[in-house]
């Protein structure tokens, strides 16, 4: 089999399985509504960015359909970005604003109207034949390197403050969806930096090159997208905890500096601590495993920016490391407890507030430097 043949073999699987899943994104029911037609619809411009080895069976000139099927690359990474912003704030809400991520489609098009588009079919294949020479084609190379480089900066950049916000405010254990969103991202990071390559290699003196990273780079791709879809679609609730009118601890520090009176007075942030932990020891809220800091707000009656800075900043923990370390305590006393020697590791865990193994042993390890099981059996 020779490489033109793979290619299009694996164009055409390709394309099936992105048809496939965008049309099953769009038709399942789902709270996530917004969430999956964002991610249908990056599905489909993969499917479109892909396609040129079966376009060019079918058309097989310089046309201004092909040309415009291959300025779609330039709504990728914006439409990603947009969906990350989707499944990381739960207020999401496609606004006029968004609009202005189609510009550089739309300056590239609009670029390549006087020589490509509006000449006829022999100055098309001059223009394609000396494309290297084109400034045109020299504008568009540089403007998509600088997009992709913009996007996942602001893409890394959103994942990390979503999950400051996350444990500042939140005890579940729906952080590590933001680690495995982030490990997404960076694979993607890599597939672009590959497609970047394939590109400079299809404008060097060796094109064939290009050709075979393409190959590859389809099969990642859509191995990528069954993955994350595996797991985004198994667990649902992972994502869209977040109000994005939430701010950073840090931020609240700042805007309070520039307040001439003092944010909490010593003794007043004393009253508001002792109360808080009256409130879990007596109340043991986090046994919830849904708790989050608006939850005790409500209950303690401290606001909630007091509350955030008393425990993120006076006391130096992450609401979730702080609500973690009572549950760990907790768990600590059950297994200290002789009469519970046969209650199993998992009906603590759960018990303690937890809803995963792996959260429950990553935190009781750092809490105590040891395994459930390992600090059981030491007793």
């Amino acid at each position: 089999m020779d490489k033109s043949n793979l290619l299009i073999i694996v164009t055409v699987i390709s394309l099936f399985i992105a048809f496939f899943l965008a049309f099953f994104l769009l038709t399942v029911k789902n709270r996530n509504k917004l969430s999956n037609s964002l991610f249908a619809f990056y599905l489909i411009l993969i499917a479109i960015d892909v396609s040129e080895p079966i376009f060019s069976l079918i058309i097989n000139r310089p046309s201004n359909l092909g040309m415009f099927r291959g300025t779609f690359a330039f709504l990728q990474i914006p439409v990603f970005y947009l969906y990350v912003m989707s499944v990381c704030y739960s207020d999401f809400r496609l606004k006029t604003k968004h609009f202005f991520h189609i510009l550089p489609f739309l300056l590239v098009n609009i670029i390549l109207i006087p020589n490509f588009y509006s000449v006829d079919l022999i100055s098309k294949f001059d223009f394609i034949k000396n494309r290297q020479n084109m400034i045109e084609f020299q504008f568009i190379h540089i403007l998509i390197h600088i997009q992709l480089t913009a996007y996942i900066i602001a893409v890394f950049l959103l994942l990390r403050r979503t999950k400051k916000l996350y444990l500042e405010n939140f005890a579940g254990t729906n952080v590590h969806s933001y680690h495995w969103l982030f490990q997404f991202t960076i694979v993607l990071t890599v597939l672009y930096s590959v497609a970047l390559l394939k590109n400079i290699f299809k404008f060097s003196a060796y094109p064939e090159v290009s050709e075979w990273i393409k190959i590859i780079g389809l099969v990642l791709q859509m191995f990528i997208v069954c993955w994350y879809l595996y797991k985004a679609l198994n667990h649902p609730d992972l994502f869209r905890n977040i109000d994005s009118k939430l701010k950073l601890v840090s931020d609240i520090i700042s805007e309070e500096k520039n307040i001439e009176s003092s944010f909490i007075n010593e003794k007043e942030h004393n009253e508001d601590l002792v109360k808080l932990q009256k409130y879990m020891a007596d109340e043991k809220p986090f046994l919830d495993p849904s708790v989050t800091i608006q939850n005790i707000s409500e209950n303690i009656k401290i606001p909630v920016r007091e509350l955030s800075v008393l425990i993120n900043h006076q006391l130096g923990q992450h609401f979730y490391d702080f609500v973690n370390t009572y549950r760990i305590e907790y768990a600590m006393e059950i297994l200290k407890n002789p009469a519970k020697t046969k209650v199993t590791v998992l009906e603590i865990l759960y018990e303690a507030g937890f809803n995963s193994k792996s959260s429950f042993n990553t935190a009781f390890k750092k809490h105590t430097g040891n395994t459930p099981t390992s600090y059981r059996k030491a007793l």
